[in-house]
């Protein structure tokens, strides 16, 4: 079961998205307007967020911007908008998913238990816990408890992120194409192109130089893809 946190000001959408999320197990907290899902979602940090775009007071994008500047929760997107541009911002601010309305129930469940699964909060086996720590130069990686330590000091990364980085720090020295990041990173169902990544991959590169202005263990092999170079 996951704490969930759905803010949307349909009242319809809300009724439903709750239902079907609380017939599996689901706790669900509704917000109707994008600043009270802000504060909501900062003063009582949820397991998933799911936010709409247009909303009053403050849009979904807004809340997701400033949710990001501190929590690496995972946060899918909801909206009726059908414009690439739309789905593009909403990877660059950090969304680990993204879902056009008008959906079915059972598509935004299975999104759903694919990012409880990616983020280690739900998996088939129920005595599975994550793995063990990955430790590579300056960096520790911890997936059990989504974790991700650079020199001491602590990284706040998204899901997506930190099995971007994990992908790339498994193997130091390798090529990681942007197709088997993608692979590493989200689940079939969900389909991103290669800007998606070079996007999360930016932000990866500017949380840590925020911690180590010299940071340049993740490096760009042009038309090839990225690769971990061990420090």
């Amino acid at each position: 079961m996951a704490n969930i946190t759905l803010v949307d000001d349909d009242e319809n959408i809300v009724a439903s998205v709750s239902m079907a999320l609380e017939s599996h197990g689901h706790k669900v907290s509704a917000y109707h307007d994008g600043a009270s899902g802000l504060e909501a979602l900062l003063n009582d940090p949820p397991d998933l967020a799911i936010l709409d775009v247009k909303m009053p007071r403050m849009d979904g994008m807004e809340v997701l911007r400033r949710l990001r500047q501190t929590s690496g929760l995972p946060v899918i997107v909801l909206t009726s908008k059908d414009e690439e541009i739309d789905e593009i911002l909403g990877f660059n601010l950090g969304a680990d998913d993204y879902i056009h309305k008008p959906f079915s129930q059972r598509l935004l469940i299975e999104r759903v238990k694919a990012i409880l699964r990616r983020a280690g909060l739900e998996s088939e086996d129920p005595g599975e816990t994550g793995g063990k720590a990955l430790r590579r130069g300056k960096l520790t990686l911890d997936p059990a408890r989504h974790e991700c330590m650079w020199d001491g000091r602590p990284v706040k990364l998204t899901v997506t992120e930190f099995l971007l980085l994990q992908a790339l720090a498994q193997r130091p020295g390798f090529v990681k194409s942007r197709d088997n990041l993608m692979d590493a990173a989200y689940d079939d169902q969900v389909y991103v192109d290669d800007r998606t990544i070079d996007s999360h991959v930016k932000r990866m590169r500017k949380k840590f130089r925020q911690v180590d202005p010299e940071f340049d263990a993740i490096e760009t092999l042009y038309g090839v893809g990225y690769r971990y170079r061990e420090t």
